[in-house]
């Protein structure tokens, strides 16, 4: 497990509704941390998945935005690598949104992705 500042080659970013957006759902979560991965799905090839953790997994990089933690697991990062984190409003629901550098094509519901040469390390 690693401890890491922003670099957009290599790492995420949060704006800042999603900052404020996760600290208020972590506020009454037992989880410590935000686990990002990644998982074969959909027509297009990969979907994100966020988990609350109390812990990061062995090979997590992991990302302080203030009071808030997020890992993302080791498979995942060359696929995310430069992704800025969202949340958008959309009628009365708010909406995480991955501003991800590496997708060449998306769903046309909008659930899962692809990357060419499955992302940049």
């Amino acid at each position: 497990m690693t401890v890491s500042s922003f670099n957009p080659a290599q790492a995420i970013s949060l704006s800042d509704v999603a900052k404020a957006y996760f600290a208020k759902k972590m506020q009454n979560q037992t989880g410590k941390l935000i686990r990002l991965t990644t998982k074969v799905s959909g027509c297009t090839g990969f979907a994100y998945v966020l988990d609350l953790a109390d812990s990061p997994e062995v090979d997590d990089k992991v990302f302080q935005f203030d009071e808030l933690t997020i890992a993302v697991s080791g498979d995942a990062l060359g696929l995310v690598a430069g992704t800025e984190i969202d949340v958008a409003q959309e009628g009365l629901n708010e909406v995480v949104k991955f501003n991800n550098p590496n997708v060449v094509s998306e769903c046309g519901c909008g659930e899962s992705f692809s990357v060419t040469d499955q992302g940049v390390v």
